[in-house]
Order: C-alpha cells, then sequence, then structure tokens
C-alpha cells in the first residue's frame, strides 16, 4: 500500500514538513514525471528521491559518480533500517549476480551503483527484471560537456529508460548553468520534465575573500577564531598533508583526505572528523561530496577552483545547520598565475590534438586509411619523450580523443610512481657511501623533487633516467634495493596506457569533424577561470550577490557582512564596543550560540558577528566544544 511522503518524512527522518520545493518534486514524482532539481548544497537533495521511493512497492535504481558518495550514501540509509545496495568496484562477478539476485528477491528499497558498472551486460539484464519505482541521477551535472565534471560514462545513463520504461527519472545537482540544464533534458532523454531551481541564497554563510601574502598565517588565525568543524580545501595531495602538519604544529587538531591514501585510512579520518575527534580537515575538492555533516562553521579556500559552481557547491558545505558559518578564500597576487597555469596551460586546442593523434598514427606505424579496432599498449612517458610532447597536456589530449570516440583508452594511467625517504639524511650518505653505484640516481632526484623526506612524492623515472645519463630501468631497479634496504617507500605502478583505434587513420580529418565541439569546450574552461577570477577582484558588488548573479537570480539586497559590505558600510565602532558589551553580560549569565546572540539581541545579525570576532581576536571569549560561546576566565 502506498505510504503518504510526510508520513515517510517523519518516520525515518524526524522532519515534519518539507523545505523549499521538496514537496513540489516530490509529488511530481509521484505522479510519474520526470524531474530535473537544481537545489543548492545543503538542500536535501537526496530525499527527493528516497522519499517518493519509500513510498512505492519496488526498488528505486540510483546513479551516482564516486564511490566515498555511494557507500557513505547507503551508511546513512541503512543506518535508518531501509534496505540498500552498493555495486563499488572490487566485486567480484559472483558478488555482484548475489548482489542483484538480493535487488531482485530481497525486498531491497535502493541500489546504487556507478555510471561504469550500469554498462555491464549482466547489470542491465538485472534491472531490466526488476521492478523498478523510481530512477535517480546523481550528480547529473556530470552528464554535459559544458559542466566541470564531465563523466562520458555518464552518457549512457539514458539506458535505464529502456531498461525500466514507464518509470520517472529524477536528475539532481547542486550547480549547473542553462547550458548544463539543456544538456541534461537532452542526454537523458527526460519527457517534458518538471525543472525545478530553487534560490541558491545561503543568508547564514558569510563569503570573503581574504587577501594575505603569508596565507598560511592567515589560515591558522581563521582557525583559531572558531571552535567549529572546519574544511580547508587545496588542490595537491602534498599540500593536503603539509598544512595539516603545519595546523597540528600550531595546537589544533587537524588531518588530511585525498584519493590517494588506503580506504581505511580514509574511513579513520573521516570518522575522527565526523566525530568531532579532528576538527579540521585539509582536503582535495572532492572531499566532502554526500557527506552529511551539518555543524561545519568554517570552509577555507587556501588555493582558487577553477570555476564558481565547483567553488559555491565546496563552500556551501558550510551551515547546513542552519548557524552562522563562514566561508573564506585566502589569496594573493601570485595565485592568479598558477590558476591559469594549472587550468588553462594543459588545454589541448585543435592543433594539437591534430598534432597528437598523427603522432600516435605514426608511433605505431598505422597506414592512411586502415588502424581502426586495432589494440596497442602505449608506453606513455617513453612516447611523450620520443616527440617532447608535455606529459599533462597529452594525457588531456588523449582523453578528449577517447571522448569523441577517435580511440578507446583504459584509465589505468590515474596510478603514479611515488616514493617517500624514511630513512635521515644521514643514514642516506652512508647508504650512498657503500653503494657508490645508486648515488647518481639518488642524488637526481634529491636534487628534483623537495619535500620527498617529509611527503609522499610522484616522481617521474623517465625524467630521472635521462637527468642522471642512465635507463629507465636501471632507475627502477636502484628504487627497487631501496626499498628492500628500508631507506624508502616505494609504490611503483603500471603507467603504460592500452589504446584502440576506433576509426581508420584519416589524420586532420578524424579531428575536424569535432574540431568546433572542442573549441566550445575549451571557452567554456577558459569563462569558468576568469569568472572566478572576476569574483574574487570584484570589491564593489557585495559577495552573496555576485554568486547569485553568476546562478541567474537576481537580489536587491546586500548581505552586509561580507569583506565588500563591511568595507563599504563601516560599521560604528562605537556602536560594534556596545554590542560588545551587551554580549559579555549575556555570557555572564549563561553560555549560548551565535544564533542565540542575535535572537536575544535587537542589533543586525552582521553586527553583532562583527562584534564576536573582535571579542574572539581579543581572546575576551572563546567557542566551546558544542559552538557555544563563553567568557575565557582571567
Amino acid at each position: 500500500m502506498q505510504q503518504l511522503p510526510k508520513d515517510i518524512l517523519q518516520k525515518f527522518w524526524g522532519f515534519p514538513d518539507f523545505k523549499n520545493s521538496q514537496e513540489d518534486i516530490i509529488n511530481a514524482v509521484m505522479n510519474g514525471q520526470d524531474v530535473l532539481a537544481l537545489l543548492p548544497t545543503g538542500g536535501g537533495k537526496s530525499l527527493c528521491y528516497q522519499v517518493p521511493a519509500l513510498a512505492r512497492e519496488g526498488i528505486c535504481v540510483v546513479v551516482s559518480p564516486l564511490i566515498a558518495l555511494i557507500r557513505n550514501q547507503v551508511d546513512t540509509i541503512k543506518k535508518l533500517g531501509i534496505k540498500a545496495i552498493a555495486l563499488t568496484g572490487g566485486i567480484s562477478f559472483d558478488e555482484v549476480n548475489n548482489l542483484l539476485d538480493n535487488c531482485l528477491y530481497g525486498n531491497y528499497k535502493f541500489l546504487y551503483l556507478s555510471p561504469e558498472r550500469l554498462q555491464q551486460e549482466l547489470v542491465q539484464e538485472r534491472i531490466r527484471q526488476m521492478n523498478v519505482n523510481l530512477i535517480a541521477i546523481d550528480e547529473a551535472h556530470c552528464i554535459s560537456q559544458w559542466g566541470n565534471d564531465f563523466r562520458p560514462a555518464y552518457l549512457e545513463c539514458h539506458i535505464l529508460k529502456e531498461l525500466a520504461p514507464n518509470v520517472p527519472m529524477i536528475a539532481l545537482t547542486a550547480t549547473a548553468t542553462d547550458m548544463v540544464v539543456k544538456d541534461i533534458c537532452e542526454n537523458l532523454h527526460l519527457d517534458q520534465p518538471l525543472v525545478v531551481k530553487d534560490s541558491f541564497s545561503r543568508s547564514n554563510i558569510t563569503f570573503s575573500v581574504c587577501w594575505e601574502e603569508d596565507k598560511k598565517y592567515r589560515l591558522k588565525e581563521l582557525c583559531a577564531q572558531t571552535n567549529a568543524s572546519t574544511i580547508v580545501y587545496v588542490r595537491s595531495r602534498k599540500m593536503t598533508m603539509e598544512l595539516a602538519n603545519y595546523l597540528t604544529q600550531q595546537g589544533h587538531t587537524a588531518t588530511f583526505f585525498h584519493g590517494g591514501i588506503s580506504k581505511k585510512d580514509k574511513d579513520t579520518r573521516l570518522n575522527q572528523w565526523l566525530e568531532n575527534k579532528v576538527k579540521i580537515m585539509v582536503a582535495t575538492n572532492a572531499f566532502g561530496m554526500g557527506i552529511d555533516k551539518p555543524d561545519v562553521g568554517l570552509v577555507v579556500h587556501y588555493q582558487i577552483p577553477d570555476s564558481m559552481e565547483n567553488y559555491f557547491q565546496e563552500a556551501g558545505r558550510a551551515g547546513r545547520d542552519g548557524e552562522s558559518a563562514n566561508a573564506v578564500l585566502i589569496t594573493n597576487p601570485t595565485d592568479e598565475a598558477q590558476l591559469r597555469k594549472q587550468f588553462l596551460g594543459v588545454l589541448p586546442d585543435v592543433d594539437f590534438l591534430k598534432l597528437l593523434y598523427r603522432k600516435l598514427a605514426n608511433y605505431f606505424q598505422i597506414p592512411f586509411g586502415e588502424g581502426s579496432g586495432e589494440t596497442y599498449q602505449l608506453p606513455f612517458n617513453s612516447f611523450c619523450e620520443t616527440y617532447k610532447l608535455n606529459t599533462t597536456l597529452t594525457y588531456n589530449g588523449l582523453r578528449l580523443l577517447d571522448q569523441n570516440s577517435v580511440i578507446s583508452l583504459t584509465e589505468a594511467f590515474s596510478q603514479r610512481t611515488s616514493v617517500l625517504m624514511i630513512a635521515s639524511k644521514d643514514q642516506i650518505f652512508d647508504y650512498l657511501e657503500k653503494n657508490r653505484s645508486s648515488a647518481t640516481i639518488v642524488q637526481t632526484i634529491l636534487r628534483t623533487y623537495g619535500g620527498i623526506f617529509d611527503f609522499e612524492t610522484k616522481i617521474n623515472p623517465l625524467l630521472i633516467s635521462r637527468k642522471a645519463n642512465t635507463s629507465e630501468k636501471e632507475v627502477l631497479g636502484v628504487l627497487e634495493q631501496m626499498q628492500k634496504d628500508e631507506i624508502m617507500e616505494y609504490q611503483a605502478q603500471h603507467s603504460d596506457l592500452e589504446i584502440t583505434f576506433l576509426v581508420p587513420r584519416e589524420d586532420e580529418r578524424t579531428i575536424n569533424i569535432f574540431a568546433k565541439k572542442i573549441k566550445q569546450i575549451q571557452q567554456v574552461k577558459k569563462d569558468n577561470v576568469e569568472s572566478m577570477l572576476t569574483y574574487i577582484k570584484n570589491a564593489k558588488l557585495c559577495r552573496n550577490r555576485q554568486i547569485l548573479n553568476y546562478f541567474g537570480e537576481t537580489f536587491k539586497d546586500n548581505c552586509g557582512k561580507c569583506d565588500v559590505c563591511i568595507q563599504k558600510n563601516p560599521v560604528n565602532n562605537d556602536i560594534i564596543k556596545i554590542i560588545e558589551q551587551d554580549i559579555l553580560q549575556l555570557l555572564m549569565v549563561k553560555k549560548e550560540s551565535s544564533r542565540g546572540l542575535i535572537k536575544l539581541l535587537t542589533y543586525k545579525e552582521s553586527s553583532v558577528i562583527l562584534a564576536l570576532q573582535r571579542l574572539l581576536e581579543e581572546r575576551r571569549i572563546s567557542v566551546n566544544s558544542i559552538n557555544q560561546y563563553e567568557i575565557i576566565k582571567k
């Protein structure tokens, strides 16, 4: 028997009412209509498919891009007593078979899987046999080549419409431009969908840009001013470790998180942070997606993101409990050049793609008009060395050739060779005295890579061999021996690529077919970077209004509390001093949260927050473990 959505909401989540557009979305799904839901981070996207799926007989198939996201969502709903299955990587054929049997006969309500898993014939056949009541495509912007996280496998998600005909589909995302929205609807074959877009305004978050030469100092100060759970976003694995170590040395509890650490370490560190045993998580940008931690009070971007979409999604992980929170981007003039180099300097243009395709065909001696269906092993580093090609630019070019069906590319290349020196410098000196044949190679590594004693560092064995005037095989042999002798930790991972040519060789004609699209995609990426830089440099318009304008919302009121608003409308110091005294008087009676103080005082919220910040900076008050302010006793 079908249950009412509100009853489901109350039973499992304890909420009496839906918020914003959730009810409209759920009613449309319940009536069999396709839906595209654009809800900001923290807007309750998951409930929009979980509630209607629970209200009806059958199972909901959920496609999601990240294994960590899938695991987190499955663990969360399992704790509510709801039966769910995740088809992630590393599962044997027999186990996949058994799990799919459970979906058919075990009264499970949710099947979570990646878009790559959906391409398996076994999975498709079993879904065809299931009583599917809803199809949900999470992080749906991944289906668009105009989006920031394009995943080619997402283009095949529309097959679910064939496997489960007459079943509504809901696509969900936190950020999407008009171009991406159109792409999602077309690629998923949504049938006259209800498109719902909630306001992206997050009035409880204060957005700020902080220009600071000494970024580490500013980060330390920001973290000292709050006792709330904190996320610090960076763009490299090495930087996560470096900043976590720095903050720990400054007396904070901090850890780091990136894609290269083991599953066990990921689980341990995530749980420490979720349980508030560790205050600060320094992480690369994928961290936090789908993780339900409402009490994050501070999100810091230590480096500039590549787009407003990514920035807003990451910053929006603050203040999901509705409490006042801060999102601060720390930058300085040198960051702009680094941003352009990292995101724009490695974009392959049409001319480079033509060159790359021609070099590939020559490398494997493929005659004109032939090669279709032939598979080769490509020793990537050697290939780049032969033709003097930039490795990052080349790999991005190969991915574009793959996405446009010129070649089929394996993804094993995401793995690299890495080393970490575990012996002291004196021990290494003694080691080289006894192993003189290794000295040149080891010295070359030490000169080429900084931080190798502190961090696991990716290295290029071919580059080392060239600098040391030896063979790559000799370099790998030295690394293996040093690992055996416990001088270094060494992870040797296969770096060859397997390439299948999908069309006959026609050189320029092959690339010209999609050259216009490549130019458009590259321009979108350039525009994304420029939009991010414009936001950072614009010190005239309220930060909140800048963000909303970018996402197509017209908002006339300034937030009154961002760095731009405070600079344009400086608060009267005499008034702030009065507010400070009123806050201290209230805190003498009992401890209060920021929200509690704002309710008790008759001043503007932005003025109260500014007074709190000053009292924190002057060390007259502190924040306890449950985010309440209290007077520091002298």
